[in-house]
C-alpha cells in the first residue's frame, strides 16, 4: 500500500494537460500572515518543471473571472493560495473539467484543503502539488453543485450554511463597525438576541421533510469556519451530502452546544438530526446561504453531490 492509498479519492496517474500552472493568490487571506511566503511558494510550484503564471485579481469577482479565463486559455493546472474563499472562487472554474486543482492553505479557514488531505503548512502543500504535477498524479473528489430558482449554478467544496451561521454572516457583512473579527462577534450577539426557529422545507432524494430549525448545514466535507466539524461524518468521496439540522433550540442551548461542533459531538444532542442524500432541495423564507464561507444563493436551492467533480493534485 502506498501513501496515496491513505488519501481521499481514487488516484489517477496519466499525463496532465499541457499549459502553464495558473496560480490564484489572495494576499489578504489569513490577515496577510503568509504574504511573505509567496515567492517561496511560487518557486516550489515551479520546481515541477512547468511555467507558473500568476493570475491578476483585486477582488472576488476578478479572481473568479481570471480563473475561468485561465482554464479557457488552456491552463495545465490551477492552484489557489489562500483560504476557503479563494478556493471557492477557483472551484467555479475547474469543477467538472479535466484541469487539475491544488489548494495551498493560507487563510483563516482552510477547511476544504485540510479535509481533502493537504498539509496545513503552505510550503508542504506546495511541495505535494509540485510532486503531483511531476508524477501526473491526481485524486478525484466530489463537489456540491447548487442550483437556484433562476437557473444560477454554483459549486462548493466544503459546507453550505443555511441557518444561524448564515444569518450571522449576512448581518456582519451589512455592518460597517466595528472592523475586523469583532464585527462578527457583535453580529453573533445581535442575532442570538433575535434567535427563533424557522420553518424549512426539505426534499432529500425526493422524500419531503418539514422542520423548524435554527441551524441547517449541507456538507460535502466535514468542517467549516476553520475546523468546526459541523457535518462530522461527511465524506467527499462517497457521492453523498450530509445534512445536519438543529431544531427548536433556544439561546442557552445553542450557546452550550455550539462549542461541541469543534469535536463533532453536537450530533448526539437530542435536538440535532443528521441525514444523508444525493440531492437536497432546501427552502425557507429570508435566508441567504453561505458556501465555503462565501455569500451564495438565496433559498430555495437544489444541491446535488457530483462524484469526482474535481481532480486534486496530491
Amino acid at each position: 500500500m502506498t501513501a496515496d492509498d491513505h488519501l481521499p479519492g481514487p488516484v489517477d496517474r496519466a499525463p496532465l494537460p499541457g499549459g502553464p500552472v495558473a496560480v490564484l493568490t489572495n494576499p489578504t487571506a489569513g490577515r496577510g500572515r503568509y504574504r511573505a511566503l509567496l515567492p517561496r511558494l511560487l518557486d516550489g510550484l515551479a520546481a515541477a518543471g512547468r511555467p507558473v503564471r500568476l493570475l491578476p485579481a483585486s477582488g472576488p469577482g476578478e479572481a473568479e473571472a481570471a480563473c475561468r479565463a485561465a482554464v479557457a486559455d488552456g491552463a495545465g493546472a490551477l492552484v489557489a493560495i489562500g483560504g476557503d474563499g479563494t478556493v471557492h472562487q477557483a472551484l467555479q472554474a475547474v469543477a467538472g473539467t479535466d484541469v487539475p486543482f491544488g489548494p495551498i492553505p493560507a487563510g483563516t479557514g482552510n477547511d476544504f484543503a485540510l479535509d481533502t488531505g493537504f498539509p496545513a503548512d503552505p510550503l508542504a502543500a506546495a511541495d505535494v502539488i509540485a510532486s503531483a504535477l511531476r508524477d501526473g498524479r491526481r485524486h478525484t473528489v466530489d463537489l456540491a453543485r447548487m442550483s437556484g430558482v433562476d437557473g444560477t449554478e454554483r459549486w462548493y467544496g466544503a459546507v453550505l450554511a443555511a441557518g444561524f451561521d448564515a444569518i450571522v454572516n449576512e448581518r456582519a457583512n451589512r455592518m460597517r463597525w466595528p472592523r475586523g473579527p469583532r464585527r462578527y462577534d457583535l453580529a453573533i450577539v445581535v442575532e442570538l438576541a433575535r434567535l427563533r426557529p424557522r420553518r424549512y422545507t426539505m426534499r432529500l432524494d425526493g422524500v419531503p421533510h418539514e422542520v423548524d430549525a435554527v441551524l441547517v448545514a449541507v456538507g460535502n466535507c466535514p468542517t467549516y469556519g476553520g475546523g468546526m466539524r459541523i457535518c462530522p461524518d461527511a465524506d467527499p468521496t462517497d457521492g453523498l451530502l450530509d445534512v445536519v439540522v438543529a431544531g427548536r433550540v433556544d439561546r442557552r442551548t445553542l450557546i452550550r452546544v455550539k462549542p461541541r461542533i469543534y469535536q463533532g459531538t453536537h450530533v448526539s444532542h437530542p435536538l440535532v438530526r443528521s441525514y444523508r442524500a444525493r440531492t437536497v432541495e432546501l427552502a425557507a423564507e429570508g435566508i441567504t446561504t453561505y458556501a465555503d464561507g462565501e455569500r451564495s444563493l438565496g433559498l430555495p436551492v437544489t444541491i446535488s453531490a457530483v462524484p469526482g467533480a474535481v481532480r486534486l493534485l496530491r
